[in-house]
This record gives structure tokens, C-alpha cells and sequence, in this order.
């Protein structure tokens, strides 16, 4: 039999390639474009003849029928990370989260400890050899593929085919379901005048030569638009954007002095535009590898001058880092901040970098305080970070005494609010 007669064999419609799942299954699902929009609309509309199915997914993006609150005796969600259509499910109790590091995910899936029965994935489309590509998010879907009872792939044209260890083959795949239509592009954020400061203050501490690992948002978009005219650039990171194609397409990112896969820009998804996906498809500049691979603290701080930008919500007088919770409220999740502080502190002339506004709610609220919420979720602990950056500067915490971190971290409160930061960390013996 050919690849081309398995393929045709395993060809299905979405309404019956959902049936594969079975009562109590777990289906793991890629990260944010790599979620299935064909499959996981075929598995809603049937929501109410399956019970306890699970979903279990980093940032989704779309809010899908199955995402209800009345059918979740059904088929419900469980978070790996939350974004916008999960929040508020989160938030009230019906939406579960699975808290890990990024890094460990493909671990804890091959160890049993998260499930993964059925993988519901975007594909490229079959090249000559019968593999497919999940150039999207190889993330911790390619161990749940080694894992499952059954690979359902949707296989979109519009999915480019990346190299790296992102390929399925045919013989791996139960089903297959088709679809067109243009994959889900997200433009660069709105950078406003805090995230520019934000930005140059980074960028400022950012050499030629260095590799960079940038998530989403607009303070690291701030931070890759001062950095075009640097000189060989390297990307070893989670996230590849359009902030990164920026560098690319000027000339600054060559991969050429990094250590850990010289030549080569490394990421495990992608989020950004249709240009975005075009320039992925075959580009062996690029590698899409798992997880485990990019976030691992050893092997990313292999890298020479690592540096790392990652936002968060708070930041107390010790250091302590609170990025995926409001107090015990459930906001976002752990991803990969954590995974990266790591390794920039392994990193030879490494650095890492905590960014956020200083303060919130329009100038009401510090976003640097005495102590964190009650029920904070600690993202990053005071052991670990090293540089918190707000628009008025940046804090150096590493081998900083408990007075010293809270002397640099009041310094770059909002001037408002730093009068009261003294006297609270004189009560609290820091200073």
C-alpha cells in the first residue's frame, strides 16, 4: 500500500473521526494555531453524546461550543495555560488547570502523570516520505502522540511544513480530516509609550551576539523593534512571532555564534500572521522541535549571552515574581518563564529580564508591593530572578541582599507610590 492509498483510507469526515473517542478519554490538544478548529467544532456539536471527556490544551484561542459550563459532565476543559476563552471557566470553577513548567509537559505525559489517550492536531499537508509536519506546536503534543490510542489529524495547506522533530507519519495517524480555511494570524500588539520605556531600557542591555528568547505581547515586541540594529542575533525560544521575523528580515538574527544549534532559529509554536506561517514553510533556517527540548534550562543556557524577556503581574520587595494568578484568582498559567529565568542564569553572560508597567487600573494600583496577594501564585521565585524592568528603570536583584532588592525594586516604583513601599518595607525590617 502507498501513502497516498493509507492516506485516502484514513480520510474521514469530521463527524466521524470524532467518534474515535471513547467515555473518560483525555485529548491533548497543540498550543494556541495548532488547535484544530475542524475537529474540536465536530467534537461540540457532539459534546452531549460522549461523558467525561476531557480536553487538556496550552492558551486556546478560539471559545468552542464544548467550552460550557452545561455540558461539562460531558466533555470539559482542563488548562494547561489559560487565555481568553478559558479564563472565566477558570475563574468560576468549571475549567480545571494542570499547573507544570512548559519544559516538564512532555515528561509528565510519557510518564502517565497528565493523560493523553486521543491527540487531536493541525498538520501540513503528506509529503512524499508520509510525514506530516505539526509545525505549529510540536510542544508537548509529540509525546502525547507517542503516548495515545489514536492521532486524528486536521490537514490544512495553510500549515506550513517546518523541519525539526515536528513529524508524524502516516503509519501513526488514525484519521485524517481536511480543511482550508486561512489559519488564525495575530498581529503585533499596540505598543503605547510605558512599553516602549519598558523597551529601551531591555534593549539597552541586550550585546551583539546574544541569542534571545521573547514571548507575546507588546513590552517584548518593544524590545525586538530597538534591537534591529544589533548584530548577529540568535533565537533559541518558545514562542517564534512576528516580532522575531522582524530581526530576521533585517538582517539581524544569523544564529551564527549560538552553541546550542548553531545556524538555527529554535521554537516549539508559533502565533502571528499569515507572512509568519509562509516564511516557516520548508525554511531551513527555522527548527520546530518539543518543549522539552527549547525550554530546558540546561541545554537553552548552554547558550552564550542568553537573554530571556517574560511579563508579569506583581513583583514583591523580596523578588518573588506573581505572573498567572489576581491573589488566588487564576489568570493566565506557568508556561515557560520560569524554564527560561533558569537557563539565562545558567547562560554564560547570560541575563534575564521580569518586564511590567509599573503600575495598573489607570495609576490606582502598584504593580511593585510589600508583599503578594494573599494566594498569589509564585511564577518566579526571589532565588531566581534577576532583572525586573518597569518604565522607570531596572532593578539588578541577583546577589542582592533583602534590602538592597527592596532599595532597587522601590526605585523603580511609580513615583507615586514609593514613599509608602519605604515605610511598608521599613515595618517589614527590609530597610
Amino acid at each position: 500500500m502507498t501513502f497516498e492509498d493509507a492516506y485516502r483510507r484514513k480520510l474521514a469526515s469530521p463527524h466521524d473521526a470524532v467518534t474515535i473517542v471513547e467515555d473518560g478519554d483525555t485529548i491533548v490538544v497543540p498550543t494556541g494555531v495548532g488547535e484544530p478548529p475542524t475537529l474540536l467544532e465536530a467534537l461540540s456539536d457532539r459534546r452531549t453524546e460522549f461523558t467525561d471527556v476531557r480536553v487538556e490544551q496550552i492558551l486556546p484561542l478560539r471559545p468552542f461550543g464544548y467550552l460550557d459550563p452545561e455540558t461539562r459532565r460531558h466533555v470539559r476543559h482542563n488548562a494547561y495555560f489559560l487565555g481568553g476563552p478559558t479564563r472565566k471557566g477558570a475563574q468560576e470553577g468549571w475549567i480545571r488547570t494542570r499547573p507544570s513548567y512548559f519544559s516538564e509537559m512532555p515528561a509528565l505525559i510519557r510518564e502517565g502523570l497528565f493523560p493523553a489517550d486521543v491527540v487531536f492536531a493541525m498538520a501540513s499537508e503528506m509529503d512524499e516520505h508520509g510525514y506530516f509536519s505539526l509545525a505549529l506546536a510540536p510542544d508537548y503534543t509529540m509525546a502525547a502522540v507517542s503516548r495515545a490510542r489514536a492521532v486524528v489529524l486536521e490537514v490544512n495547506p495553510q500549515v506550513p511544513y517546518a523541519f525539526g522533530d515536528c513529524h508524524v507519519h502516516i503509519d501513526q495517524v488514525t484519521a485524517i480530516v481536511e480543511d482550508e480555511r486561512p489559519l488564525t494570524a495575530v498581529g503585533l500588539p499596540e505598543i503605547g509609550p510605558v512599553q516602549q520605556a519598558i523597551g529601551t531600557h531591555v534593549a539597552e542591555l541586550i550585546p551583539d551576539g546574544a541569542t534571545i528568547q521573547i514571548g507575546f505581547g507588546a513590552i517584548p515586541d518593544a524590545v525586538v523593534m530597538q534591537l534591529t540594529d544589533r548584530k548577529d542575533l540568535g533565537v533559541h525560544t518558545e514562542m517564534i512571532g512576528d516580532g522575531i521575523l522582524t530581526l530576521v528580515e533585517a538582517g539581524v538574527v544569523t544564529n551564527r555564534l549560538k552553541t546550542a544549534f548553531p545556524g538555527k532559529s529554535v521554537a516549539t509554536f508559533a502565533l502571528g500572521s499569515e507572512r509568519l506561517y509562509r516564511w516557516m514553510h520548508r525554511n531551513r533556517g527555522l527548527e520546530m522541535h518539543p518543549v522539552d527540548v527549547t525550554n530546558d534550562p540546561y541545554l537553552a543556557g548552554s547558550n552564550d549571552l542568553l537573554h530571556t524577556i517574560n511579563a508579569t503581574i506583581e513583583v514583591d520587595l523580596a523578588g518573588q515574581c506573581c505572573s498567572e494568578s489576581m491573589g488566588y484568582v487564576p489568570y493566565s498559567g506557568t508556561g515557560g518563564q520560569s524554564d527560561f529565568v533558569r537557563a539565562a542564569n545558567r547562560s554564560r553572560g547570560g541575563k534575564s529580564f521580569i518586564v511590567t508597567p509599573s503600575t495598573a487600573k489607570g495609576g490606582t494600583v502598584s504593580r511593585i508591593v510589600p508583599t503578594l496577594k494573599p494566594g498569589a501564585h509564585v511564577s518566579t521565585s526571589r532565588n531566581d530572578v534577576s532583572h525586573v524592568v518597569t518604565e522607570h528603570g531596572v532593578a539588578h536583584l541577583r546577589g542582592k541582599t533583602n534590602a538592597e532588592r527592596a532599595e532597587a525594586l522601590i526605585a523603580i516604583a511609580d513615583p507615586a507610590f514609593r514613599e509608602q513601599l519605604g515605610e511598608q518595607a521599613q515595618e517589614m525590617h527590609l530597610l
